[in-house]
């Protein structure tokens, strides 16, 4: 317990009220992580909040509060936190990529998403990727990108800033520059392949062959001069080619993406044209919603495939016991895992088939979700025992019925016998509004690119920001809809969002009460770690940052391959491969969460160690004397 240092004396001297005091000031501390659990939330005096934020890295973090403390809400908070990353998290996100903004506005009580998502150019076709070598690193991996529309539609639609003024912190921090963070300077991140894929990457963030020193300075002036750009002329100085204004950024964007890696055969560029970049405009969409065990939970809808894909999960899961120990379904046991895991192949299997861009292909979101159809796809799950290889189900016939409960069969007995990159934060500003982001440019480094292009005397004008390499989450080679025998869903068209998985997620009470924001990077695993955590807090009652810090398993296919963290029970792994599941030891995901306890209105977050996760809780202290009045208080 945090002890009130200034007093000295012996504590039964003490009078009584700072004696509570101190108490008060432990409790703050020894909760500092959050509730309980959303079940067992504690009751402290709650004060005049102005807000929380949990992100990735501690400069984020820090941007975000500052925005905050100086009047800002959480949606002029969020874009200066995704604008920061990009220049101190640039391997993972930032303006040559996109994402999913989820927002719960206080005022309205409505929750909706800015979709960012990159597109494929005009000129994109389902076989542009087919006899490329290394397709990520190539210039024809890149798709349109989207968070600089999104986010300057979010601050005019329902921020309190202008773009000009949120975007300070990152400029800042790009021209004066930040103390490398482990991270950042980590060999494996600053020197791996696809940073070194371009002469200028390889320059700036392995320089000499050599990853900078932790702690050292790192500046990059091309982007501070970038985001000056944006900050002066708005995004249209993104977009549009206006040299007369300065505005060159969609020059270096054009010109850029034209790589075609040339210290490798057979090499391909990009088709995006200036006619690409002004086209380009991000989406307004509903989330897709589900309810587990009284809980009404919000993710991403399409062209994400991550919110249908947890909600099928959790649907089938519903009908197993879970955090029961006595039954043999807590925490990391066997149980828990082998239900966990065929559930998320099954959901893959729908995945792989039926979700890509609703703008162009007819997702069956309903039908997937359908109490009916989930009971069915759950039903062959059988703790004790690995589900045959499950294929595709067809949710059509369920996607004009009228929505039906989960069949809640019973527990069946088991027979005798035989992606490093992206990032996610979450921010709660004082009005409770509440925003969940992920940002991503795909893998590490994007295709290794900055934005820029060679001026005539042959020098390269860098504009300091990395392209993405989004188009690569489209089908590689045109497939076939083996239902309906149509162009598979994630075949890519020009225009079209490739399918994601990126899961940004709040729950609810069942009377609509936010609660939680959060999400997670990782490529495909991101259902796992959104699915992971989600169990923790509502079946296993963990705290907030406990259920973000357990071991966590994922599963990315229909196959018995599971992938788990170090620290699982080591019975649990062997009682796996027992059954016939591959098992593999990784990192998975990095949560991030914001969330409020309804009955106090205290604000509190998560954050992950896995990589650099930092909470702020504004106000950042409070003081003695006003604890004293609400312990007093009558």
């Amino acid at each position: 317990m945090t002890t009130c240092k200034p007093l000295c004396m012996p504590l039964r001297l003490l009078p009584r009220a700072v004696l509570l005091a101190c108490v008060a000031l432990g409790a703050v501390h020894a909760h500092a992580g959050g509730p309980v659990s959303l079940g067992e939330l504690p009751r402290l005096a709650a004060w005049k909040q102005q807000g929380v934020v949990a992100v990735a890295n501690p400069y984020g973090a820090e941007a975000g509060a500052q925005v905050l403390e100086k009047g800002g809400n959480a949606i002029d908070a969020a874009v200066a936190i995704a604008y920061a990353l990009n220049v101190v998290e640039p391997q993972s996100a930032g303006m040559g990529g996109g994402g999913f903004m989820m927002i719960h506005h206080a005022a309205s009580g409505q929750t909706f998403y800015i979709d960012s998502r990159e597109k494929a150019p005009a000129g994109a076709t389902a076989d542009m990727f087919v006899g490329v070598p290394n397709p990520s690193l190539q210039g024809v991996a890149v798709g349109v990108p989207g968070m600089v529309a999104g986010t300057a539609l979010a601050l005019q639609r329902w921020g309190s800033m202008p773009l000009g003024r949120v975007l300070q912190p990152a400029i800042k921090l790009a021209a004066k520059g930040f103390e490398a963070t482990p991270r950042y300077a980590d060999p494996a991140v600053a020197c791996n392949p696809r940073a070194l894929n371009s002469p200028e990457t390889a320059a700036f963030f392995c320089p000499g062959g050599q990853p900078p020193a932790v702690g050292s300075l790192v500046r990059n002036e091309a982007l501070a001069g970038t985001l000056r750009l944006i900050a002066a002329h708005g995004p249209d100085c993104f977009y549009r080619y206006m040299p007369a204004k300065g505005c060159d950024i969609a020059r270096g964007i054009v010109e850029g993406q034209q790589f075609n890696r040339p210290q490798a055969a057979g090499g391909k560029g990009g088709s995006m044209t200036y006619a690409d970049l002004t086209a380009y405009s991000p989406a307004l969409r509903q989330p897709v919603q589900g309810t587990y065990r009284g809980y009404v939970i919000k993710a991403m809808s399409p062209p994400s495939s991550g919110g249908l894909t947890m909600l099928q999960v959790l649907k089938m899961l519903e009908r197993f016991p879970l955090g029961d120990t006595a039954q043999g379904y807590g925490f990391g046991a066997l149980k828990t895992a082998n239900v966990m895991a065929d559930a998320l192949r099954t959901a893959f299997a729908d995945r792989a088939v039926w979700m890509g861009d609703a703008d162009f292909v007819s997702v069956p979101g309903r039908g997937l979700l359908n109490g009916t159809y989930v009971g069915l796809r759950g039903a062959p799950i059988v703790p004790g025992q690995l589900l045959p290889t499950p294929t595709f189900g067809d949710p059509r016939p369920y996607e004009t019925a009228q929505a039906q409960p989960n069949l809640h069969l019973a527990v069946a007995e088991p027979v005798n016998g035989p992606g490093e990159t992206t990032t996610h934060f979450a921010v709660m500003d004082r009005q409770g509004n509440m925003v969940s982001y992920t940002n991503t440019i795909e893998s590490s480094h994007g295709i290794g690119v900055f934005a820029g292009y060679k001026r005539a005397d042959g020098s390269f004008r860098n504009h300091g920001f990395l392209l993405n390499n989004e188009l690569t989450d489209f089908n590689l080679a045109p497939t076939t809809n083996p239902v309906t025998g149509e162009g598979g869903y994630n075949d890519v068209q020009p225009g079209k969002r490739p399918r994601s998985s990126m899961t940004p997620t709040m729950i609810f009470t069942a009377d609509g009460k936010p609660l939680l924001a959060y999400g997670s990077p990782g490529g495909s695993t991101i259902i796992s770690s959104v699915l992971n955590v989600t169990l923790n807090l509502i079946d296993h009652k963990m705290p907030l940052q406990q259920a973000i810090d357990a071991r966590r398993l994922a599963v990315t296919g229909a196959g018995p391959s599971i992938s788990t963290e170090l620290g699982m029970p080591q019975a649990t792994i062997d009682g796996l491969k027992a059954l016939g599941y591959t098992v593999s030891l990784t990192d998975i995901g990095a949560v991030q969460a914001v969330g409020v306890d309804p009955s106090t209105g205290r604000y509190y977050g998560g954050a992950d160690a896995r990589r650099e996760g930092t909470v702020i809780t504004l106000p950042r202290s409070k003081p003695l004397l006003a604890w004293l009045g609400d312990l007093l208080a009558p």
